[in-house]
Parts: structure tokens; C-alpha cells; sequence
């Protein structure tokens, strides 16, 4: 029992982990710039592609720095020559163009690679075992996955809440006009900070991009539990983000590694159960068969009691 537990926490922290990796670079744009990316999931599948990619030029540790920024400079790119012209617009138009985009790219993507999911192992550099519990050897590349998501979240933390350049970058949300007086280039802020958001999604990709399976419908899987982890945590929050995903990747993980039911239960404390097929079918549900639903209800009830998230300030 006790290690069941132990790696279920384990593992809860490291899918938790991935998704605060996956969601910190959307967070960032929309606190930054209050724009909803529907194409963050699509710069996540683009940074697994590269670094597969580039892997096998170079290698993985090169691989690790130029994938991301790659993405980067395509989601500078994209906010440059795309979303700049269309925020005049409003939030409508910059949804519309996003969602257009994350479709644009899954084209892309099955043009260059195919529709059947690549072979993109565990590079041979990291696939050791990093310790041995319970006479099980934990992988060293889920250490790396860990340490590397602390590391982002140090960095945003640090670079956006404790510098000078990270109180510009906020304040040109808010007060775009009294930052351009002042002398910054807010419009060339707007593309550093799409473009680091992005490569932040990159960057999750070379990591997460082998623990997960690499093929073109990744990032329209993925996509949902994104914005679920952004609401929860609160739009805008980083800390909230990390709370959220910490929060859906353990209660997820734990919920996967549960093969009860209700019925199991009712059995267990004596009760009786309604002979109504329908009913009992219900009761048989294990929680295991019922945990990819766990982020969503969740998502419910947050709205329902907190709409404006974990660790949000502001509800528009």
C-alpha cells in the first residue's frame, strides 16, 4: 500500500508538473496580454516535432535549447504579423484567429510528419534511472521533467514579479499608453512576451513530447485540460497555474490507480443495492474509468463556488 502511494504521489507530481509546464506560457500571455491562445497546445506539439526532429542531427541536449526557441521565434512571429492586426478587433476576432491557427498547424504538422504518431523515444542520455525505491527504479528523465518545471516557474516568478522589465511588461497590459510615453516599445514588449510564452510551450514539448505520445491529434487532446488548469488556478496567475496542475495531476493520478466502484463500497459497508439495471450500472462505474473526467468536474465546481479561479484577482 505504501507503495502504491509513494509512486502514485510520485507520478501525480510529475503529470502535475507537465501541465504547469504546458499551461505557464499561457498563463503568461494572458496576464500579459489578455489574449486566450487557442494554438498553446498546437507550439506544445511543435516543440515535440522539433526536438525529435533536431534530436537526431545533433542530439537531445541541443535539441533541448533550439526546439524552444524555435517555437519562440515562430510565436513571435505569429503575434508580429497575426494577432497584432487583428487585436483591434477585440478578443473575438484574436480567439478566432488562434483557433484558426491550432488547425493551420495540425495541417502542417500531418503534411511534414504524417498522421501516425512518430517514434519519439526517451533519448538514450537521460533513460537511466535516477534512484530505486521500493526495489523499483525511477527514470531519471521525470527527475529532469520536475527540475526543469521548477526552474520555469522560479523564472516567471522571478523575472515578472522582482524586475524592472517584468513591471513594464505589466504595466503595459493596464496602461499601454503611459508605458509608450514613457519611452519602452510597447508593441515589440507584446511580441517578447508571445514569443517567450511560446517557447515555454516548446520547451515543454522536448520534455513532454517523449513521456507522452507524439502524433498530430496531441495538441487537440491536450488543448482542453490547458484551460482547465489556467481557469482553476485563476487567469493570469502563475502561482494559481502551478497550484492547479500540482492539484488535477495528483488527484488525476490517484484516481487512475483506484479499480473500485461504488458498487465495491455499498458491498463493502453492507447496503443494500436497487435491482434497476440502470442504477447498478452507474454504481459499477470504477473511479479509474471515471478519472479523465476529474479536471472538468472540478472545473465545474470552481466556477460554480469561485469563478474567478484559485489565486485570480480579476473576473473579466
Amino acid at each position: 500500500m505504501l507503495e502504491l502511494v509513494t509512486f502514485s504521489l510520485l507520478n501525480g507530481v510529475v503529470y502535475g508538473l507537465l501541465l504547469f509546464m504546458l499551461s505557464s506560457g499561457l498563463t503568461l500571455i494572458w496576464s500579459m496580454m489578455g489574449v486566450l491562445n487557442f494554438a498553446h497546445a498546437s507550439m506544445f506539439m511543435l516543440g515535440a516535432y522539433f526536438s525529435y526532429q533536431i534530436a537526431k542531427y545533433i542530439g537531445f541536449w541541443p535539441a533541448l535549447l533550439v526546439a524552444p526557441l524555435l517555437v519562440g521565434v515562430l510565436g513571435a512571429l505569429v503575434e508580429r504579423y497575426g494577432l497584432r492586426r487583428v487585436h483591434r478587433y477585440g478578443h473575438v476576432a484574436e480567439i478566432l484567429f488562434t483557433f484558426g491557427l491550432a488547425y493551420l498547424i495540425a495541417e502542417i504538422v500531418v503534411m511534414l510528419w504524417g498522421r501516425n504518431p512518430i517514434e519519439n523515444k526517451v533519448p538514450a542520455v537521460i533513460d537511466f534511472p535516477a534512484f530505486v525505491l521500493f526495489g523499483t527504479r525511477y527514470p531519471f528523465y521525470k527527475v529532469l521533467m520536475m527540475a526543469i518545471s521548477v526552474s520555469m516557474f522560479a523564472f516567471l516568478y522571478i523575472a515578472f514579479k522582482r524586475t524592472r522589465v517584468g513591471l513594464v511588461i505589466q504595466a503595459s497590459l493596464t496602461h499601454p499608453r503611459m508605458v509608450s510615453a514613457l519611452g519602452h516599445d510597447v508593441p515589440r514588449i507584446f511580441v517578447l512576451v508571445f514569443g517567450v510564452g511560446s517557447a515555454l510551450a516548446g520547451l515543454a514539448g522536448v520534455i513532454g513530447g517523449f513521456a507522452l505520445l507524439t502524433e498530430p491529434n496531441m495538441a487537440a487532446a491536450l488543448g482542453p485540460i490547458v484551460f482547465v488548469v489556467v481557469v482553476v488556478g485563476g487567469l493570469g496567475s502563475i502561482p494559481g497555474a502551478l497550484i492547479a496542475s500540482m492539484l488535477i495531476g495528483i488527484v488525476q493520478t490517484f484516481a487512475v490507480a483506484l479499480d473500485y466502484s461504488l458498487l465495491d463500497l455499498f458491498s463493502a459497508l453492507g447496503v443494500a443495492v436497487s435491482p434497476q439495471a440502470s442504477l447498478r450500472d452507474v454504481y459499477s462505474i470504477r473511479i479509474a474509468q471515471a478519472a479523465p473526467l476529474i479536471p472538468y468536474l472540478l472545473l465545474v465546481l470552481m466556477l460554480l463556488l469561485r469563478p474567478r479561479g484559485l489565486l485570480g484577482t480579476r473576473e473579466t
